[in-house]
């Protein structure tokens, strides 16, 4: 990698949680990930618990953007464009009405709140469809009969016992970690082994897209795991990567189509994982264009 000079093509953020994000011109990095994203999500009320599009995989039809000027509390008024082409705001005291309509589910949508308020976040009773964690775990990731789970040994024990009470860790509606960076190289790995398969980089909803001239298709984010990286004025840890679930096969629009294959490849062919998930070491800014480095310690 010393040869390999490593740039940020695109920077996302998403404004609602499952939903399709905003393609932005700057990062405002702080230590819980880029301003506002996923500062929104929605509650399925039949099952009492956050749901993200492992579930129910219609909200990937929706996208959302933030609305300047307003304020939510800890984050902004969002617009959500929905499947038929219309939009409601976050404001609209039809919001709820309006989005379960569209999406076949009695969902409500739910502001960020605090780290000290998580009763939102709690798993009810109906939270699990198969009744089992292991069990609901394999479904959600689509794992066959006799395939291993994502190995998840590098997530701290204090994150794994939050991770089985709530939807989220406290004060975010991350699946996880607060930062996602994806190279294109790897994108191309995956797609040597779905000929004829064009990869869109929304599928993996990261924050970060990296390319790098002469990269070919290496799975360079391995190559970080366990080391801090810099990317413009900010500093990452990477911790581990990113266990992909179903949703990485659903419909987007855009012409994203439906294609399990894509699903059993991952599966298959890089254990269920594509991505990196990064802590935030030091704050700052990432532009397009910045270069991504290996912090030497």
């Amino acid at each position: 990698m010393a040869d390999l000079v490593l740039r940020v093509a695109e920077i996302w953020r998403y404004p609602v949680k499952s939903m399709g994000g905003e393609h932005i011109a700057d990062a405002d990095v702080g230590m819980m990930g880029i301003a506002f994203d996923r500062g929104w999500a929605v509650r399925d009320e039949k099952a009492g618990a956050i749901r993200s599009a492992r579930y129910i995989p219609r909200l990937l039809m929706c996208s959302a953007r933030y609305l300047s000027g307003t304020d939510a509390g800890l984050v902004p008024h969002v617009e959500i464009s929905l499947p038929d082409g219309s939009t409601v705001c976050s404001d609209d005291t039809l919001v709820n009405r309006k989005l379960s309509d569209a999406i076949g589910r009695d969902l409500t949508l739910w502001s960020l709140k605090p780290p000290g308020e998580i009763e939102h976040l709690r798993l009810g009773p109906n939270a699990l469809i198969t009744g089992d964690a292991t069990t609901e775990w394999r479904m959600l990731f689509g794992l066959q009969d006799g395939e291993p789970m994502p190995d998840f040994s590098a997530m701290s024990p204090a994150l794994l016992r939050e991770l089985a009470e709530l939807a989220a860790p406290r004060g975010t509606y991350f699946d996880a970690f607060p930062f996602n960076i994806i190279t294109k190289s790897a994108v191309r790995h995956l797609e040597g082994h779905l000929p004829g398969i064009d990869l869109d980089v929304r599928r993996f909803r990261p924050n970060l897209l990296i390319d790098g001239d002469g990269a070919g298709d290496d799975v360079i984010e391995r190559q970080w795991l366990g080391r801090t990286i810099r990317v413009g004025a900010a500093e990452f840890n990477v911790v581990m990567e990113a266990p992909r679930c179903t949703m990485i096969a659903a419909e987007q629009p855009g012409g994203i189509v439906k294609n399990a294959t894509i699903t059993r490849t991952i599966v298959r062919e890089m254990k269920q994982s594509i991505s990196a998930y990064c802590e935030v070491h030091r704050a700052g800014l990432i532009r397009p264009g910045d270069m991504l480095t290996i912090v030497e310690n």
